[in-house]
């Protein structure tokens, strides 16, 4: 058995694992902190070896064995930058919260008051503390964009680790893009809420100075995106739903990170999160500016704090450069439609999550809350989707993005106060060379041939539009030196208004119609009054020249259709048949000696006729055109003139419609018909009894004096007059026809009247 030799220096109450035994140097149970402390000289060997351990500082590794306590959950401190302050931060008040600092001053003494004196003062504070929440819930209801921005970007707001420690029960920060950085503006990380995890990544602002600094105010460099990318590919892989926090004023734009390839990161960012196969939420709880923002916002829904704000560029950048000042910020804002409720109408945010009132930074844990709620709410729609839905459903919420409609009528109240388009002809032309083109045009016409009728009818058209115009900027300028224009423009806005609310006020008819009579009366003192109405009466000469034009342009096309199915007609079987018969009838009538025939002939050719007369009047009437068989005897006893009695029917027909007019304009029937149209305007189509009664009762009292005008004993006598003579030229008319003078030179005709002027034979 082999013996085993103890070195001198082996000491008792030493064990077995403090021992190293080594038979190369020919140590045998020597303690390694004896070793630390003396020489010693080997039997074999000539040199001697010394050793000694150094002190080092105790590694906590990997977990500390207590957790930060302020955390609820146990947060790992040692993985995060993030902790909370020692101190708690200033207040900051906003521009327009100053009111409310005079309120909370106030309050303030009133109870120092109260403490010092030992008084009792608690209504007077009650009252102050009303006053205060009500201009407080005054003022935050009704906040305008540009206050929502300086809201959005309050140095207290809650970020994003205050807002993840608050809602997650577990949470894991994760560093670093594997490229060599971790940038701390962009913050990734894995938590739990409600027993569901989710991959979190967010941008991170700084709560004071030096931790703006570190963070670099939030503006994440490309090492920043790549990290949040490389975060999404560990999400996809295992399964874990992405959560975003957006609240960044921009990615960061400097030399450095454009040589870096700032733009590749984001491009790459929004390729990727189109085609994750996990459900992703986006929540704006700042500013999300440009595509800084987008880079981590492509999700399937988007969600926005009350007071956050998402823009593609900044109000005071678009000012600069729209209206070269930084001042017209509040302008831009408004314009650029960056608030959340707005962005909710553009469907660009799929909705909002409550702040309270004073900000997100009055009470970040409720405002947490509040994004836990609507975390929950939006994953538990998209988990029931699967993959392909998932994919669909995204890609879909950014296609309809920008959508326009066209052919919508505009707002009148936005009509008015829209810039006139510019029209490059608008100025005015010099007399003398409008009245050069004037003479070419009627040269042209007057030298118009068959084929260049429609040239003709275009400049006409061309020539009529210039001379409108002429006219319009005469007459503005006329209003315009007699200072009738801002009462114009006055009393067309109210109007407007008055029109689109159904009423029009007899008040404001007659504001009309006084500055109508004004305008008439003392037209013609403005100074370009001459040139005025020159261009006017030249326009009517050409609107007069294309009205008749246009008649006759009709009349031709209407006579080459009648006539065209008149010979349909005549050509038809039966029709050759009546009319053979008929000239049968004439010939015998012709050749007749003494030129009589029986009363039994002449009844055959008056019934042939009447039959031809029928049939045709029957076709034109089914071409909607209204026919008069009219008949004209020459050589008669007593002649029947038509048109002088056409005449007089036109004469007292227009003497009938004078003292219509003259009835009412005068003040008592005109106020009764201003009554009669608002009422009616009032009532609408749903009209009860009681006003009814009232409309129909005033009808009746209009219809009543217009009968009484008509049936005056002038007007009267002369209708009765009238009744005679046309009685009796019909009487004499039938007669003749009874009597069949065919021999003297009978002429007949079919007049077709189309609408109310025009008669073609």
């Amino acid at each position: 058995m082999a013996s085993t030799s103890h070195s001198p220096f082996a000491l008792a109450g030493t064990t077995a694992s403090d021992l190293l035994w080594s038979r190369n140097w020919g140590i045998a149970g020597v303690p390694l902190r004896n070793l630390g402390r003396a020489r010693f000289s080997l039997q074999n060997r000539n040199f001697t070896v010394a050793a000694r351990i150094r002190k080092v500082k105790k590694h906590e590794y990997p977990w500390p064995d207590d957790p930060d306590p302020n955390v609820k959950g146990g947060v790992l401190t040692h993985l995060s930058h993030f902790k909370p302050l020692k101190e708690k931060p200033k207040p900051v008040t906003l521009d327009f919260e100053k009111p409310l600092v005079g309120l909370e001053k106030k309050i303030i003494d009133v109870r120092k008051m109260a403490n010092d004196t030992g008084l009792d003062f608690s209504d007077q504070i009650v009252s102050l503390e009303n006053k205060y929440q009500q201009a407080l819930k005054d003022l935050y209801t009704h906040l305008t964009p540009i206050q929502r921005v300086n809201i959005a970007r309050h140095p207290n707001r809650p970020t994003f680790l205050d807002h993840v420690f608050s809602i997650t029960e577990k949470f894991v920060e994760l560093h670093g893009d594997r490229a060599g950085y971790d940038d701390p503006a962009i913050v990734t990380g894995i938590g739990t809420i409600d027993g569901r995890r989710y991959m979190f990544m967010g941008h991170q602002k700084g709560r004071n100075t030096k931790e703006n600094i570190m963070r670099n105010f939030g503006m994440p460099t490309p090492h920043g995106y790549r990290k949040a990318l490389r975060m999404m590919y560990y999400a996809d892989h295992h399964g874990f739903p992405i959560v975003t926090f957006i609240d960044t004023p921009g990615a960061f734009a400097d030399l450095k990170s454009e040589e870096l390839g700032q733009g590749e990161a984001i491009a790459h960012n929004l390729r990727t999160m189109f085609g994750l196969k996990v459900p992703i939420i986006s929540i704006i709880i700042g500013e999300g500016g440009s595509g800084g923002a987008l880079a981590i916002g492509c999700a399937n829904k988007l969600l926005m704090l009350e007071n956050a704000v998402f823009y593609v560029a900044s109000p005071e950048a678009c000012a600069a450069i729209l209206w070269k000042s930084a001042k017209a910020a509040p302008k831009a804002a408004e314009k650029l439609k960056i608030t959340a409720a707005e962005l909710c109408k553009l469907q660009i945010a799929d909705g909002v999550i409550p702040e309270p009132l004073g900000g997100a930074h009055a009470d970040p844990s409720w405002t947490s809350q509040q994004i836990k709620n609507a975390i929950n709410e939006s994953m538990d729609e998209l988990v029931k989707m699967d993959t392909e839905e998932l994919l669909k459903h995204r890609m879909l919420k950014f296609r309809k993005i920008g959508g326009f409609q066209e052919g919508i009528p505009i707002d009148p109240k936005r009509k008015i106060n829209m810039k006139k388009k510019e029209d490059p002809g608008a100025g005015k032309i010099p007399v003398a060379e409008l009245e050069e083109q004037v003479e070419k045009l009627k040269l042209q016409i007057s030298k118009a041939k068959e084929s260049s009728v429609k040239a003709t009818e275009l400049a006409l058209d061309e020539m009529i539009a210039k001379l409108k115009r002429e006219v319009d900027i005469e007459f503005e300028e006329a209003l315009k030196a007699m200072g009738w224009k801002d009462r114009v423009s006055t009393l067309q806005q109210e109007f407007l208004k008055s029109e689109s609310k159904g009423q029009l006020h007899p008040i404001l008819m007659d504001k009309i119609e006084k500055l109508k009579d004004e305008i008439i009366q003392g037209l013609s003192a403005a100074p370009n009054y001459a040139s005025l109405k020159h261009k006017l009466d030249m326009l009517k000469d050409f609107s007069k020249a294309k009205s008749i034009s246009e008649q006759s342009c009709k009349g031709e096309a209407l006579k080459h259709e009648i006539n065209k199915k008149m010979k349909e007609v005549i050509d038809r079987p039966d029709m050759q048949e009546k009319m053979e018969a008929l000239k049968a009838e004439v010939e015998k009538l012709r050749a007749s000696s003494d030129g009589d025939l029986d009363q039994e002939a002449k009844e055959i050719i008056l019934k042939l006729k009447k039959e031809i007369d029928l049939e045709l009047a029957n076709y034109l009437k089914n071409m909607d055109l209204d026919v008069e068989v009219v008949r004209h005897t020459k050589d008669f006893d007593k002649p029947v003139s038509r048109p002088e009695l056409k005449d007089k029917l036109e004469m007292l027909k227009g003497e009938t419609f004078e003292k219509i007019e003259d009835v009412i304009n005068s003040s008592d029937l005109k106020n009764m018909i201003q009554l009669l149209k608002l009422e009616a305007a009032k009532a609408g189509k749903m009209r009860d009894a009681a006003t009814k009664n009232k409309i129909e009762a005033l009808e009746q009292q209009i219809k009543q004096r217009l009968l009484a005008a008509i049936n005056s004993s002038e007007l009267k006598a002369k209708h009765e007059q009238l009744e005679s003579e046309i009685a009796e030229a019909i009487e004499y008319l039938d007669k003749s026809l009874e009597n069949g003078n065919f021999n003297q030179h009978d002429e007949s005709r079919v007049e077709i009247n189309v609408g109310a002027n025009s008669g073609f034979a």
